[in-house]
């Protein structure tokens, strides 16, 4: 029975402890470096996560964490280079074409994006994110219907997900659905979600009418 953590400075120690036991443990190197990760010990996570790839080539989770890092450091072509490199490594990997169908978006390539996040929805069909970032794909490509389907179909698997409530009320107000919109929009804001005040200000005058 593996030893149980009490805080991740722990967690660490333990991993430290298994590689130590077996270097060439991919998992227990990957392991560490989300640890490492979590505590912004970026440099020495990027280490671990390329140490665990020498060690287990087909980990994909290692090239998702190393798009991850270079997402913080700024870098989305490394980003998307290594969640390319994940499905390379495992077929049908769902993480890695949904961050491809993400990074793809935020550099405007819409349909690349769509491509990408239909990939990751027919190899898991529960992937909540997946479905609410295809949504806003689609909102974007001016795919409205297809965009509230995509939204419904996220909250369907995840009632309680903000984000999903307040993309579906967009497709609603692109509709010019009010009561519809208004109606998701606020669902979004009372679970905490911070609702740009112009879309605020868009609905009240809309309302008014």
């Amino acid at each position: 029975m593996a030893p149980i953590a009490r805080d991740v400075d722990e967690y660490i120690a333990i991993q430290r402890g298994a590689i130590a036991q077996n270097p060439d443990c991919g998992n227990s190197h990957y392991n560490l470096a989300v640890a490492l990760m979590g505590l912004k010990k970026l440099d020495e996570a990027e280490a671990e996560l390329h140490t665990a790839l020498d060690c287990s080539p087909s980990l994909a989770e290692a090239y998702v964490q190393l798009g991850a890092i270079c997402m913080q450091r700024g870098d989305l072509e490394g980003a998307i280079y290594y969640n390319k490199s994940s499905i390379k490594v495992r077929a049908g990997f769902a993480p890695g074409y949904a961050n491809l169908g993400f990074f793809h978006l935020q550099q405007g390539e819409v349909e690349e994006a769509i491509k990408n996040l239909q990939k990751a929805i027919v190899y898991n069909s529960k992937f909540v994110q997946a479905y609410t970032t295809l949504g806003n794909a689609y909102l974007m490509k001016g795919l409205v219907d297809e965009s509230i389907e995509a939204n419904k179909k996220a909250i369907e698997i995840q009632p309680e997900f903000p984000v999903s409530y307040y993309n579906l009320g967009l497709g609603y107000l692109e509709k010019g659905e009010v009561g519809l919109a208004s109606e998701n929009i606020e669902k979004a804001a009372s679970m905490g979600y911070e609702v740009p005040e112009k879309i605020l200000e868009e609905l009240k005058e809309l309302k008014s009418k």
